[in-house]
């Protein structure tokens, strides 16, 4: 599928900023989630930056990243093949008959939470086909303000399965600041009973939910978040553990859209203050 990004040609234009009318949904969804309207001019907790960047960030260098077909490239030239999952297809209609070996993932190319496990293409491929069209059939993120994702053409790409058994694998998201990992959020069991717990780069637990024991490519996460988030005032750096290797699952530019709040609240504030030192750092204000 031809994508709108070439690592080697992306760049910062200007791009208009969100209006009043994006303003007062933002306010009123977080206001919805948060018992609070946000501070849109002067953001202090990191729920209140993303909602900053709905309205601020225009860079077409971040909206590359929410494609997963041009992140996949960006991470293949900083960091090697062997860190990414194969793409075994990609393009904008997947095919009646599927012919990619069971078990395989689909998923679309330009959105989040948008995927499907085929296990036995005979059985499960109509309905996946099915649900895999209405995801194409528009553009993720403009219900909740998140520009970055509209320059993403709606798509679709398939990779191998890479779970054990029937459970996908243990996800890491690790948020970097300025180029430093300073949390890596734990996400599993997401087929049956998802939970997710936080912890800093040293392992120390900072919020609820159920222990989760460090694994065993840590350190290479760690260092390989910091390679691609450097420059950045923020980004969040998704992994699979994998024996030996761990391997990118995606860029998030938004997390929880900034609407799940932090448990404990304070966590919010801590982030909140890495990003706005991270912009300090970078000369942005």
């Amino acid at each position: 599928m031809a994508t709108l990004f070439s690592p080697s040609l992306l760049r910062d234009v200007s791009v208009p900023k969100g209006g009043s009318l994006a303003r007062v949904r933002i306010s009123l969804s977080y206001w919805w989630r948060h018992g609070r309207l946000p501070d849109l001019d002067a953001p202090r907790t990191f729920t209140e930056w993303v909602q900053w960047r709905k309205l601020n960030e225009r860079s077409l260098v971040l909206a590359a990243m929410t494609d997963k077909i041009a992140s996949k490239a960006m991470v293949v030239a900083q960091l090697g093949a062997d860190w990414v999952v194969p793409t075994l297809w990609s393009g904008s209609e997947a095919p009646d008959t599927p012919p990619w070996p069971t078990p395989f993932v689909i998923k679309a190319s330009h959105g989040c939470n948008q995927y499907a496990i085929v296990r036995d293409a005979k059985c499960d491929w109509p309905e996946v086909l099915a649900r895999s069209r209405t995801w194409t059939n528009q553009h993720y993120g403009k219900w909740l303000d998140e520009w970055l994702y509209s320059k993403s053409r709606p798509g679709l790409i398939v990779e191998p399965f890479i779970g054990g058994g029937r459970a996908p694998p243990t996800d890491y998201k690790v948020y970097v600041f300025n180029g430093r990992a300073e949390v890596v959020q734990v996400h599993s069991n997401r087929l049956t009973e998802h939970r997710w717990v936080q912890y800093d780069r040293d392992w120390k637990r900072l919020s609820a939910g159920a222990e989760a024991a460090p694994p065993q490519t840590l350190a290479k996460m760690i260092l390989a978040a910091e390679e691609l988030g450097a420059g950045h005032d923020f980004l969040r750096v998704d992994f699979y553990d994998l024996p030996g290797q761990p391997v990118f699952g995606e860029f998030c530019l938004y997390p929880g859209s900034g609407l799940d709040p932090f448990d404990p609240v304070s966590l919010d504030d801590a982030l909140g203050a890495k990003w706005t030192a991270a912009r300090a750092e970078l000369g942005k204000h």
